[in-house]
């Protein structure tokens, strides 16, 4: 299978090769014309000089003089051009060629580019001049007159093409040279850019193949602006890894937590209704194991139903979108008035500390409400008859504190650490009930924990005060 990030190369390598193909082929061409440009205005302006000097020489000497001659070899060996004059009919009469005998002299040049010639002021052509040269060389011609009317003849200024661009195929190459290193310079790049952009999609392959085999510990790194897509996606990942895990320690948690609770039960069960089938327990014994067996499965049943209620609270606990600001001593008056009846059947005073000033908080209303219920539900039921509950609500900084104090017995020392701990219960833990499993008060740390809060539990000579605190909202 191709990774992404090589397709991501390949489709880059395209592109920046097409780019600087086009490139390439612009700067070839225009800076070919360029030069060509350059090099005819330095002919054009060598041929204007030689037939000024030729019209001032043709005054005093013939065309096909000895002075011209040497001029002409000057001017061709400072330009690198080759430059000859002919007389008005066309025919080369001297030469910057100083050999002995120049093959140019006598060759007669078309009457149809001396007509050119005549009539335009200039030549400017590449041509052979009609067989003259074995190639196409670069002409530039102009007239030559011995005063501003009369025709003296013709001078002529070329150069072989290959000449002129011989620069240019130095520049060339190494143009062509710094164009492959900046190409292969762009590809080391981009395969390095590519790679970096596919590294978080291959961590996130990687996490789901582990997410498939059930490991929900790996995240992906975060290296990314969140404002960025790629960011964006991270985060997200990794929240939707935060949730898969969350997940499975739930359902972790709940099958721990049922197989812990329900194997004292069932095996209680399955060993008096053995006992019964095979005659162990007489006849006369098997109501009472009845009546045990009965005991043990409603016993099942209020588990269940307990552990279900803790996996949906603590579930929509941790849900923020559950949060809004209410109005905390409202709540807390309303959850009192449930325990009315209870507490004067008991004969419980109750002393609602509440200020005057409503204490408005940020938090899950329904998840409080449990909170509370069960924090007043543990005072009342473990309250000596006759004795005090004090309820108070006050507010330091930035937090709401709720204290639920009681006047009962003195939870031991050596149980306090583990009071908010799951399935903890003894007659001296005062759990939520003494036939209970062991889950109220566990419920009410992990709501308040979700919340980012803190809850404490102090007793002592027989008082015993439970804290916890709330966000104010702002």
């Amino acid at each position: 299978m191709k990774s992404i990030y090589l397709r991501n190369f390949f489709a880059t390598a395209v592109m920046v090769l097409v780019c600087f193909l086009i490139l390439a082929f612009s700067f070839v061409s225009i800076g070919r014309n360029y030069v060509i440009s350059e090099y005819r205005e330095d002919m054009v302006n060598g041929a204007r000089e030689v037939s000024r000097m030729a019209s001032a020489i043709v005054r005093h000497e013939a065309l096909d003089s000895m002075t011209l001659g040497m001029s002409l070899s000057t001017v061709s060996n400072s330009t690198g051009n080759q430059v000859f004059v002919t007389d008005v009919d066309g025919r080369v009469v001297n030469c910057s060629d100083r050999a002995p005998v120049c093959r140019h002299l006598g060759i007669v040049i078309s009457g149809e580019i001396l007509a050119q010639i005549k009539d335009g002021g200039e030549f400017n052509q590449i041509t052979d001049l009609s067989g003259m040269y074995e190639s196409k060389r670069y002409v530039v011609a102009m007239p030559i007159y011995a005063d501003k009317s009369i025709l003296a003849g013709y001078v002529f200024v070329t150069n072989i093409l290959d000449n002129m661009l011989g620069a240019w195929s130095t520049f060339l190459s190494i143009g062509l040279f710094v164009t492959i290193a900046v190409f292969a310079a762009a590809l080391i790049i981009s395969l390095i850019y590519s790679k970096s952009m596919a590294r978080p999609l291959d961590e996130m392959a990687s996490a789901s193949r582990k997410f498939a085999r059930g490991d929900f510990s790996v995240r992906v790194k975060q290296e990314d602006d969140t404002t960025y897509e790629m960011g964006a996606l991270i985060e997200s990942f990794n929240k939707m890894a935060d949730s898969l895990e969350q997940a499975e320690e739930r359902r972790s948690e709940f099958i721990a937590n049922i197989s812990h609770e329900l194997r004292t039960p069932m095996t209680t069960i399955a060993g008096f209704a053995d006992g019964i089938l095979d005659g162990t327990i007489s006849r006369d014994e098997q109501d009472k194991y009845l009546v045990s067996i009965r005991d043990e499965t409603r016993r099942l049943s209020r588990l269940v139903r307990e552990m279900l209620d803790v996996s949906q609270t603590r579930a929509r606990a941790a849900d923020p979108e559950k949060r809004i600001a209410f109005d905390l001593t409202e709540l807390v008056l309303q959850t009192m008035l449930s325990f009315e009846s209870r507490a004067t059947s008991k004969e419980l005073d109750v002393d609602p500390q509440l200020p005057d000033n409503h204490i408005m908080v940020v938090a899950d209303k329904d998840a409080i409400t449990q909170v509370i219920y069960n924090l007043l539900d543990n005072a009342v039921k473990f309250a000596h008859n006759g004795t005090c509950i004090t309820v108070r609500l006050y507010k330091d900084n930035d937090k709401a504190y709720i204290s639920i104090k009681d006047e009962g017995e003195t939870i031991p020392p050596d149980d306090l650490p583990f009071i908010f701990d799951r399935f903890h219960k003894s007659d001296r833990s005062r759990s939520l009930d003494k036939t209970g499993v062991g889950l109220g008060l566990y419920l009410v740390k992990t709501i308040i924990n979700s919340h980012d809060e803190d809850i404490a539990v102090k007793s002592e000579n027989g008082i015993t005060e439970f804290v916890f605190t709330l966000a104010l909202a702002k």
